[in-house]
């Protein structure tokens, strides 16, 4: 220990024993800990804040020259020559920053808990907050020109006066190719602090991460690390002690960091967006044409950077519309190009990441642009590469790791322009035949998985038997249908990219596979368009019995989801008669059917009667269950709704409840369980208009209850209004409220039109 190091403590000790203080006497009398002073005087730690010392200075009474002493020795042996002060090191600020108020709201209660880790003194006791308190270390990572640099730069300016003892920002450079070792950076610090380069020298290589560790122990200051590489970089320079507010920006995220709070910052939200480029191209031009500006945000996937790229240009082009603008960036060929201001390109910095990835991380990335859908799991993903599952998985985490793929649970999401890059980098470095082999694998992996987790839907699916092997857990109906939703709109285009390329075999047997799944999925809102893109692969087979299903098919989408029943039926009748053609008994049954299903709302109750009638013969002689129990019902919903029998229709309703138990081993569990959930709504329907309001909620009840327990929630939120209007007719409008409110909280799978009458519903309630 050097005599400075030792001056500080030794005259502390000489001055309090001349008192005849003992250190838990002086710690009473000037508020600073027993352990500070203790190891203020034995040299552990040198350079106390001057607070400090006017407490102990106080607490011994001191005045005149013993005072002026005690501050003089302090002064001398400040940290490297460390101003009290501080120093502040900012760029140019951000005026036009916009949004994030949650992340900086967040930045803010971080900082604020500077001080109080583990083993801190209360807040009057400076030393043991200084000595003794945990840094605080927050890391924010995301997509190149997620705007970072700019958050970490807002917050420290609005921090800055927390921390006296200085604020610095110092770029790592870790986009760069051969970046600033940590070696190097710590002397940067330590030279913008004040260390003296005799000091430096003193320490040598060996001793500066000491002495920098030494220098930030005992400060309250605030550091940003901008733009850090990677762990090994930045692990270095994060202070183990003291009251350090620390913030690392950086695009990876830093998994490999302790301790470490972090922050990910994704895109702006639409209004933020407009507010940004408003504040860029100024209101007048931003208010002629909002819609346009709305455009410009969305088409910049409202990702900071390019919103300011965007709103540069337009800053600059003053002759140019935000119309104009719009409409270059419509152009998906050559937005990234439209997207560089000076030496500002998006593209650029998305290049930067890309370049840092390992071979299969770069390829995946290229690949991901062949993804139809926004976002894909691991397991589609793996069928771009060939490569297995687990080491799909370490690529993808490897992409979210670099800040190019954003991860939530299980699915990946690649972000609008970073889509755009990866196919650029896969048209300029893969081949047409790889890039096609790529897809038509993805493909055929999304069409056959599609039809094994349809299947479980099929009447009389075995459920026992073993699950096909693949690298998708298929082995419940619950897992079956969770597949089916997340990856629907990448099964979809798989569905029209094989009709696009004539294999319409795979078409009509996927779509197939889907059909019973269909009513548990009713509202999902692309029905229509997946039986219509059949039906026609089934006529260019030129087989009038697969023409004859598929129609079918269509004709049930076109009414039952769309409420198209003019289109049903025609589709029935173009059925109808390839169904003759063909002389299959179930397709003509089917038709007719479909017909009285469209004729009853439509309000035709005679050719209802008739085609239902017709239907449920055919159905007969086909010896086909399911179709048996579907005349039953719809007979049932004539009785109900055009003889108007209640009675009648209520004990057809119960025995389509019967068969449905009798023969539910035959027809599949799923299949069964729609007929119940129909028919005891419908015997719901029959209480109502007898006014039996009790027997009602009673039957409604269970079909909401049984729709709920097999997750088909298109059911669910159509019976919930049968319930909720029962429940008012009993006169128990808590009840009926609850109900109501319980159905427009559902969501889009209970179907727009359930969600609009639950709300109109409970409008009615605050009118009343």
């Amino acid at each position: 220990m050097s005599a400075r190091e030792a001056a500080f403590g030794t005259l502390l000790r000489e001055l309090r024993r001349e008192r005849s203080l003992t250190i838990e006497a002086l710690a009473e009398a000037s508020g600073v800990s027993v352990r500070g002073i203790s190891d203020l005087e034995r040299g552990r730690r040198s350079a106390p804040r001057q607070r400090t010392v006017a407490a102990l200075a106080d607490g011994l009474g001191l005045d005149g020259t013993d005072r002026a002493q005690l501050h003089a020795a302090a002064v001398v042996e400040g940290p490297s020559g460390f101003t009290p002060v501080g120093v502040s090191s900012f760029p140019r600020g951000t005026e036009d920053f916009v949004g994030r108020a949650d992340e900086l709201w967040r930045l803010e209660t971080l900082a604020g808990a500077v001080g109080t880790g583990d083993g801190a003194g209360a807040p009057g006791s400076d030393v043991a907050a200084d000595v003794y308190a945990s840094p605080v270390v927050v890391a924010i990572h995301g997509a190149p020109g997620a705007g970072k640099t700019a958050l970490a730069s807002r917050a420290a300016r609005h921090l800055a006066d927390r921390f006296p003892d200085g604020q610095l920002m110092v770029d790592l450079m870790g986009t760069d190719n051969d970046p600033p070792a940590p070696a190097e950076l710590m002397v940067r610090v330590l030279k913008a602090v004040g260390v003296p380069d005799r000091e430096l020298a003193q320490a040598g290589a060996l001793g500066r991460p000491a002495l920098y560790r030494q220098v930030l122990a005992g400060r309250c200051c605030l550091l940003v690390l901008d733009n850090a590489r990677d762990e090994a970089q930045v692990r270095p320079l994060l202070p183990s002690a003291g009251r350090a507010f620390v913030v690392v920006t950086s695009r990876r995220m830093l998994t490999g960091l302790d301790d470490v709070h972090r922050l990910q910052l994704g895109r702006l939200s639409p209004a933020e967006s407009a507010v940004f480029l408003t504040s860029l191209v100024g209101e007048e031009r931003a208010c002629a044409d909002p819609e346009a500006v709305e455009d410009v945000g969305r088409l910049c996937g409202h990702l900071p950077l390019a919103l300011r790229v965007a709103g540069n240009l337009l800053a600059t082009r003053s002759g140019w519309s935000v119309r104009r603008l719009a409409e270059r960036l419509a152009h998906e060929e050559r937005r990234l190009e439209v997207l560089s201001a000076g030496d500002v390109r998006v593209g650029s910095a998305f290049e930067l990441s890309y370049r840092q990835l390992t071979p299969s991380g770069a390829r995946l990335f290229r690949r991901l642009a062949l993804v139809p859908a926004p976002d894909m799991s691991a397991a589609c993903a793996a069928q771009l590469t060939g490569q297995s599952l687990y080491d799909t998985e370490d690529a993808l985490e490897e992409l979210v790791e670099a800040g190019l793929l954003d991860g939530a649970g299980e699915r990946y999401r690649l972000h609008d322009l970073l889509a755009l890059y990866a196919r650029i980098r896969l048209t300029s470095e893969e081949s047409a035949e790889e890039i096609e082999r790529s897809r038509a694998a993805m493909f055929r992996w999304l069409l056959d998985t599609a039809a094994v987790a349809g299947r479980w839907y099929e009447p009389g699916h075995d459920a026992s038997a073993p699950p096909v092997p693949g690298t998708v857990d298929l082995s419940t109906v619950d897992k079956a249908r969770d597949w089916l939703q997340t990856e629907a709109a990448n099964w979809l285009a798989a569905v029209h990219a094989a009709a696009a390329n004539g294999d319409h075999a795979a078409v009509v047997d996927v779509v197939a596979a889907l059909q019973w799944f269909a009513d548990h999925w009713m509202y999902w809102g692309h029905w229509a368009e997946v039986f219509g893109v059949s039906a026609r692969s089934a006529q260019a087979l030129g087989d009038p019995l697969l023409e004859a299903t598929h129609l079918n098919f269509y004709a049930w989408a076109l009414g039952m989801c769309e409420e198209r029943f003019q289109d049903s039926l025609r589709c029935s009748a173009q059925a109808l008669t390839a169904a003759r053609l063909a002389g299959d008994t179930l397709q003509q049954a089917w038709a007719h059917s479909y017909a009285g299903w469209a004729h009853r709302f439509l309000g035709d109750g005679e050719r209802a009667v008739a085609d239902i009638a017709a239907a449920a013969e055919l159905f007969q002689a086909a010896g086909y269950l399911p179709g048996m129990l579907t005349a039953l019902q719809q007979r049932a919903m004539t009785l109900r709704d055009i003889v108007d029998d209640q009675e009648a229709a209520i004990a057809v309703f119960h025995e389509v409840l019967a068969r449905a138990d009798e023969f539910e081993e035959q027809i599949g569990s799923q299949v069964a369980s729609i007929y119940r959930c129909n028919s005891l709504a419908g015997q719901g329907g029959c209480y109502s208009r007898l006014k039996r309001w009790d027997d009602a909620v009673r039957a409604v009840e269970a079909s909401v209850e049984l729709s709920r327990s097999v997750g088909n929630t298109a059911m669910e939120g159509r019976y919930l209004i049968h319930l909720g209007d029962a429940l008012s007719g009993a006169g128990r409008s808590a009840e009926a409220r609850a109900v109501f409110e319980q159905c427009a909280a559902l969501g889009p799978d209970a179907g727009t039109e359930h969600i609009a009458e639950a709300r109109s519903r409970l409008a009615a309630f605050d009118v009343g």
